[in-house]
This record gives C-alpha cells, structure tokens and sequence, in this order.
C-alpha cells in the first residue's frame, strides 16, 4: 500500500486499521475520507448502498471520486429490490405519510444503507465504521443504533457530528487540500432515492422559506394534462397503462418519469426529531405520493372500515417507529404480517390525472369493489335491507346510548 501524503507526515495511512465507510460522493463524505486518511490515518474503504438514486454512470463517476480522494476500496451494492422488499412495499401496504406529508424517502431508505454497510463492515472484518451524519438530524442515529445492534462494539467514526463542521468549513478544507468538486451544488444537501428525494439547505434552516427552482433536482418541463392508468396486484404497482413490469421498483421508477417533470410530489416537511428538535427539509416525491393516493383509494373500495381503522393506526405506529431507526424490532415484523394479510383483495386499476404540481385521483375499476350496485346505490336505493329493519336497527344501535341519557336525566 502506498502511503498518503497528509498534513501531518506522522500520520500513515491505514496505521490505524481498517473503516468501512457509507459514502455517497457528496460534501460530506468525501471530507470524510480526506480526513480518515490523511489526517487520522485510517485504511478507509468506501461502500455505497444504492436505493434508487443513481444511473449507472453517476455510480461509476462515484466510485473514481473515491478511488480519487484515496480510499483503498469501494463497493457499489445494488439494494433497490432488497429495499423494496424489506420496507417500501410496507410503506405502500400502510399509505403511510409522516404527519400527512412525507413519505419517509430518507427515513427508510437509511435503514437499508446501515444494514448493508454493517454486513460488509464485517466481511472485511473492519475495526470502525463511518458516516457523514451531523449531530442534529435523525440520520446519526439511525446508523448509530443498527450498528450497535449488528456489529457491537465496534467504533463508530463520525467525523461531521464529532468536529461540529459547517458546510462551509467542509468546503474550505476540501479546496485546501486541492480536491475538485461543484461546490455550488454542495450548498444544498440532497440525497435521492427510488422513494422519493429530499433537498435541505440555507431556505430550510429557518421557519419560513421555499427552495428556489433550482433548487429542485427534477425540473418542470411538462404542462397540460394527461391520465395514467395504475394496476394493482394484491397492493403492489405492478403495471402502468397496461405496460406490465418484473419488479414492482420498475413500475415506480417508470411512473417517476411520467409525473416527475409536472413537479408533482414537492413540499415541506416540518418534523419532530428523534433527538427532540423540530426540523424543515424539502422533498420531491412524485411516483410515491400519487402511488399512496392511489392505493389508498383502491383500498377504500376493497376493505371493510374494520380493516381500514386497524389498519391506519397499526400504520401510523409502524411509520413513526420506522422513521426512528427501529426497522429490527420484532413488533414490525408482527405489523408487517398484518399489512400483508390486509392486502388480498387490494387489486384493481385506479385512474389518475396528472397536472402541473398536482393529480388527483378519478376513479377505480376492481372484481374486489365493495361498491356494487348489486347491493344498491348509496343515497337512493339498497337491495340487501328494507327501511323497516333500519327502524329496527337504529333503536338497537343506539340503545345503550338512549338507557345512558335516561338514567342521568333522572339523577340529575
């Protein structure tokens, strides 16, 4: 191994073993590895967990900007169907939206990068693992914690939380050490993936302020209107107007082409974190949002209300718990178990309008629609009850409601 030429000449690389680090090409890990190599002298070996936000060419050009900055190894992993697998179609399964808004695009697929970077920290049999996370947001703990739980005892490297770097600083000492970057781009955090992408910088630090168009990795190039036609088999996508897909991340990544450019999917998500504060991060997510609408219709037609209430609350609990890191323990397998069963009959094609930054949702076609107009028309006419067995069961229904009244108007 050769030697890396450092600030400091007593510092060798690789003299302090082996780190596996989660790297993504951006500001922060790429700092990261400048830092563990040349200033703390660790053999460092990158590892980029793709969840759906990277052509082939942008993981190649990834892997020559680590080789670059001096990592001694770096692996690409396809996760994409590994993590749809494991989590999104759950997400789906729930129409889960933390706080009615964000589908958690950043919270879930962080889970999946940690598992995968865990497993390979112990291939290599590492002696540390690293990340880019800063000590304000969820991300730190949600690596920390699957750490703790896969590999324990091992060392967790955080050198952004640990030296309390502002973009600014990291910007600095990366151009002092002669590395070339679009810095411009790096003023605004943004990680993307098959479940939607988020995009943090200067307008999301305070209380009050939209990105800038530019801002937006997918800009809007698409006006008028125009209807897709998505087919659901058993609350999964499989399908796009008719175009049948392998892989239900296929028909997500297909759909993404026809409603990314309208601008549809973007907002604000204001958070509680994991570590108590509140949080602003913009987030484009037009495949996910109009695919949780969709099947939240479907479903409204093809469940009973007992299945829909159960499955709301268990939903809410299971995204919330998500969103938190706590992907392993065994009460989500539990509701994951649920959801599934929910979904048998959760199959149909739902009709969806696209227009410029919104859609709405026009109708369904499914053999599961509880609304048949074999058992009547709901406000005009019914064929399974006549009105005088509603005489009969209104008075029942509401009977213990009635003896509570009657009771406490004489008592009182």
């Amino acid at each position: 191994m050769t030697d890396q030429s450092n600030s400091n000449p007593q510092v060798t690389a690789g003299s302090k073993g082996k780190v596996v680090l989660g790297f993504s090409g951006g500001l922060d890990t790429s700092f990261c590895v400048k830092y563990l190599t040349e200033d703390q002298g660790y053999e460092v070996h990158s590892i980029i967990v793709n969840t759906g936000g990277f052509s082939n060419e942008e993981l190649a050009q990834i892997e020559a900007h680590a080789y670059k900055l001096g990592v001694k190894t770096h692996t690409t992993v396809d996760a994409v169907k590994g993590y749809y697998d494991r989590i999104i179609k759950y997400l789906v399964f729930g129409n889960v939206l933390k706080n009615n808004t964000y589908p958690l695009s950043v919270s879930a697929e962080r889970l999946s990068q940690a598992l995968h970077i865990a497993e390979h920290a112990q291939k290599l049999g590492a002696t540390a693992v690293a990340h880019g996370s800063t000590g304000a947001g969820n991300d730190q703990v949600r690596f920390d914690m699957i750490f703790h739980i896969m590999i324990p005892g091992i060392e967790i490297i955080t050198p952004i939380r640990d030296l309390k770097l502002s973009r600014e600083a990291e910007i600095e000492y990366l151009t002092n050490k002669g590395v070339d970057m679009n810095f411009s781009k790096a003023m605004y955090s943004i990680n993307k993936g098959i479940w939607g992408t988020s995009v943090g910088g200067r307008e999301t630090l305070s209380s009050k302020g939209m990105l800038p168009e530019e801002a937006w990795p997918t800009q809007v190039t698409k006006t008028g209107s125009e209807e897709v036609a998505l087919q659901f088999e058993k609350g999964e996508l499989v399908g796009v107007n008719g175009q049948s897909f392998s892989h239900p991340t296929e028909a997500i990544q297909h759909l993404q082409t026809l409603a990314g450019p309208y601008g549809i999917g973007r907002d604000i998500h204001v958070g509680d974190t994991i570590i108590g504060i509140k949080g602003r991060v913009g987030f484009e997510a037009a495949a996910p949002m109009v695919i949780i609408k969709a099947h939240h219709a479907l479903e409204k037609h093809t469940l009973t209300k007992w299945q829909l209430g159960w499955k709301d609350q268990l939903a809410q609990f299971y995204g919330n718990w998500l969103h938190e890191g706590q992907i392993l323990d065994p009460v989500m397998r539990d509701i994951e178990a649920f959801l599934q069963s929910s979904q048998q009959t959760v199959t149909g094609t739902v009709y969806v309008q696209l227009l410029p930054y919104r859609f709405q949702v026009i109708g369904i076609e499914s053999q599961f629609d509880l609304m048949s107009s074999k058992f009547g028309k709901y406000g005009e006419m019914n064929t399974g009850f006549t009105g005088q067995d509603v005489r009969g069961f209104s008075k029942i229904f509401g009977n213990q409601t009635s003896i509570w009244y009657q009771v406490n108007k004489e008592n009182n």
